[in-house]
């Protein structure tokens, strides 16, 4: 093969791309090697021995900070988000199929959320609720509030997949003699699934680290990202910095299972 001339757009682009890989993996890398100082360590460069101290820590009680609590809290949260995000986002996707009287409007109401500022959004609901004497709580007002970042997203994801979808498919399981739901079922929802693996990642990755509109509608017990915000001006050792590397870990994990399963199901599909 001949070698290509390089541009100098090509370059620039480069350039920018290594600056923003830097950007971004440079502060976590700097948290991933101080989680690991000695027991003697401090929060800052160099560090006093290496060992995995501060992750036992973790689990120990601490005198500043939920950390259990917090995360069981932020996961359940997530869970119930990410399920109810995908189930809407399917039934809006198959709604939108068809043309119906205010389509418009019903779509531009739904994705409204997405340019209101966050804390808007927190400080809305919780005043909401605080005048209809019900004590905001991470598992109510806090549970609509992430709701109102994750549908938007996993809504125009649907949009999108039905948009390129042919119903054709469908189309011709009806003829051989499926129902409908039948259609859904072994035509339909094959084909779409790695779609909402891609909806339910959304989902779950979006309530799981939100700060801003979880501020003021969690009420008492604190997700884990306020509890990492609140802990951050209280906690005086890297125990911090190993909770962070924990759930970059585990963020990274939640992320690898999700392209697993794409993959797996996108095998079987060809496969059948």
């Amino acid at each position: 093969m001949n070698g290509e001339n390089r541009t100098r757009e090509f370059y620039i682009l480069a350039a920018f791309f290594i600056l923003f890989v830097l950007f971004l993996y440079g502060p976590l890398s700097a948290i991933l090697i101080l989680s690991f100082q000695g027991p003697n360590g401090g929060l800052t460069f160099p560090l006093n021995g290496v060992s995995l101290h501060w992750f036992f820590n973790l689990f120990e009680t601490q005198a500043v900070g939920d950390f259990g609590g917090s995360f069981k809290r932020s996961l359940t949260l997530g869970m119930m988000v990410m399920i109810v995000t995908v189930v809407v986002s399917l039934l809006a996707g198959l709604a939108f199929r068809r043309r119906f009287v205010g389509a418009t409007v019903l779509f531009y109401l739904a994705i409204a959320s997405l340019v209101v500022p966050s804390i808007i959004v927190s400080l809305g609901i919780g005043v909401m609720f605080q005048q209809s004497g019900i004590a905001p709580a991470w598992f109510t007002s806090a549970f609509g509030a992430q709701l109102t970042w994750s549908l938007p997203f996993g809504v125009l994801i649907m949009f999108a997949v039905f948009n390129r979808f042919s119903p054709s498919y469908e189309e011709a399981a009806r003829d051989l003699g499926a129902s409908s739901w039948q259609a859904f079922r072994y035509v339909v929802l094959p084909m779409i699934a790695p779609s909402l693996i891609g909806v339910a990642l959304f989902g779950f990755t979006l309530s799981y680290d939100e700060f801003a509109r979880t501020l003021l509608t969690a009420g008492t017990y604190n997700t884990l990202p306020l509890e990492i915000m609140a802990m951050t001006t209280n906690v005086t050792t890297p125990v911090l910095y190993a909770l962070g590397t924990v759930t970059t870990v585990f963020s990274f994990a939640v992320i690898g299972i999700a392209l697993g399963l794409i993959r797996y199901l996108s095998r079987s599909r060809a496969k059948g």
